[in-house]
C-alpha cells in the first residue's frame, strides 16, 4: 500500500507515476495513521469549495506535529492558508486589497527590469535555480514589502526552512532548523514594522503599509501581522521558484513544445498554465473533516486528515486529454495548481505574471539554452522543483 509518510524511494523526484497508478487503482486511500489520500479532481473541487465540512485549521494535526507555544506551531496555525473565517476572511480581504490589478500592474516594469539583470549577467555556465528563478520572487516580494535591498539576504533560507516543516516526516535538526527560521523572520519583521510605522510608505505600492493600515472593518493584530508577512514571503517565494524551473525544464525535455512557443510567443499564457498542471509547484494541500462523509465509496469520520493530491488531480483523465503528455496550447485546462474555492491563492495573479515575464523573456534571450547533467531535485514531498538545475546558454 502507498504510505505517504514512507513513499518509494524514487517518489520525492518523481511522484508521477505513482499518481498515475494511485488515480487508476485507489483514487481514495487511507493511511496508515489514519489519515487519507485523496487524488481526484472531483474530489479536490468538491472539498476546496465545502468550507464547513472541510476545514483548513490544523491546531488539531500540528499540536503533535511541532508542539503547543513554539514557534512553527504559532506560524502555521495564525498564517492565511491554515485558517477559516473569521481570521481567514479578515485576513485575505486585507491582502487582496493590497493586491489590486493597479498594484500589480505598477509592478511589472520592476519585474520586468529585475528579470532582464539577471538574464544580462548569466554566467555561461548557469545554474537556472541559484542564477535565476529563486532570485525573481525574493526580488519581487521584498519590493511588494519594500524591504530594503541590503536586508533580503537572509529571506530565502528562513523560508525554505519554515516551508520545509510541512513535510509529513521531519527530523529533529529539520524540525528545529524551522523554529529558529520563526524566530528569526520574527525578529526581523518586528524591526521593519516599527520603521515602517514610524515612516508609512505609500499604501498604493506598499502592501506592508497596507497590511499595517488594515481597512475600514478593522487592523490586524501584531502576530496576526508578522505572521502573515511571514506567509506572504514564503507563500510566493518556493512556488513561484518551482513554476520557473519546472517551466524552463520541461521546455527543454519537451524540444517541439519549446520549438512551438518560440515561433508564437503568444501562447506563453497556455504554456505557463500547462507547466502549473503537469508539474505543480505545490503538490499537496490538507483539510480535515468535521462530519462522517463518503468519498469514493470511503468511509471518513470526523477529525480525519486529508492530503489532497494536487498533483494527481491535475493527470486525471476525467478532466484532461491526454493527462500525461505536455501541451503549451492546451485547453481548457481546469488545473487546481492555485487550489480552489475561498480558498484559493491570493497571490494567483502575481505568480502568473512572473513565470509569463520570467519565462517569455529567457526564451527571447537564450533560446538554444540546454540543460547540462547533473540535475538537483527539490527533496520535498509537498513542493515539487529542483535546487539545481545546471545549464548552458549562449
Amino acid at each position: 500500500m502507498f504510505d505517504l509518510a514512507n513513499p518509494p524511494a524514487d517518489f520525492t523526484d518523481n511522484p508521477f507515476p505513482h499518481y498515475d497508478r494511485l488515480l487508476a487503482e485507489s483514487p481514495v486511500l487511507t493511511q496508515p495513521d489514519g489519515s487519507v489520500l485523496i487524488c481526484k479532481h472531483a474530489d479536490l473541487n468538491a472539498i476546496y469549495r465545502d468550507t464547513t465540512t472541510y476545514i483548513s485549521d490544523k491546531k488539531a494535526a500540528f499540536t503533535p506535529k511541532f508542539g503547543l507555544d513554539t514557534p512553527l506551531f504559532e506560524h502555521h496555525t495564525t498564517s492565511l492558508v491554515f485558517n477559516d473565517p473569521p481570521l481567514h476572511t479578515r485576513v485575505r480581504r486585507i491582502m487582496t486589497s493590497a493586491l489590486t490589478p493597479k498594484a500589480l500592474a505598477r509592478m511589472e516594469p520592476g519585474l520586468i527590469e529585475t528579470v532582464d539583470h539577471l538574464l544580462k549577467i548569466m554566467p555561461q555556465n548557469a545554474d537556472l535555480i541559484e542564477d535565476f528563478a529563486s532570485t525573481i520572487p525574493i526580488q519581487i516580494i521584498g519590493n511588494l514589502l519594500d524591504v530594503p535591498m541590503e536586508e533580503r539576504g537572509p529571506l530565502r533560507d528562513w523560508s525554505l526552512s519554515i516551508l520545509g516543516a510541512l513535510e509529513p516526516v521531519l527530523s529533529p535538526e529539520q524540525l528545529e532548523t524551522g523554529h529558529q527560521a520563526v524566530r528569526d523572520f520574527k525578529a526581523y519583521l518586528t524591526d521593519l514594522i516599527a520603521r515602517r510605522k514610524a515612516k508609512p510608505g505609500d499604501p498604493e505600492t506598499d502592501v506592508l503599509t497596507r497590511l499595517i493600515n488594515g481597512d475600514d472593518r478593522g487592523q490586524l493584530t501584531e502576530i496576526e501581522l508578522i505572521q502573515n508577512c511571514i506567509f506572504i514571503l514564503n507563500a510566493g517565494h518556493e512556488t513561484t521558484t518551482n513554476l520557473i524551473g519546472n517551466g524552463l525544464a520541461l521546455l527543454n525535455d519537451h524540444q517541439v513544445q519549446k520549438a512551438r512557443l518560440i515561433d508564437d510567443p503568444s501562447l506563453i499564457n497556455t504554456a505557463v498554465e500547462e507547466m502549473l498542471r503537469l508539474r505543480s509547484p505545490n503538490q499537496f494541500g490538507n483539510r480535515e473533516t468535521t462530519a462522517e462523509v463518503t468519498i469514493g465509496g470511503i468511509t471518513i469520520q470526523p477529525g480525519t486528515n486529508l492530503h489532497l493530491c494536487i498533483g494527481a488531480a491535475n493527470r486525471d483523465p476525467d478532466v484532461f486529454d491526454n493527462p500525461t503528455e505536455f501541451d503549451i496550447a492546451r485547453q481548457p485546462n481546469r488545473h487546481l495548481a492555485f487550489a480552489g474555492g475561498p480558498h484559493v491563492c491570493v497571490g494567483l495573479t502575481l505568480a502568473r505574471m512572473e513565470g509569463r515575464i520570467a519565462i517569455e523573456r529567457f526564451l527571447r534571450r537564450y533560446p538554444d539554452y540546454a540543460l547540462a547533467s547533473g540535475r538537483v531535485g527539490g527533496g520535498r514531498i509537498r513542493f515539487h522543483g529542483y535546487q539545481s538545475l545546471p545549464c548552458v546558454v549562449s
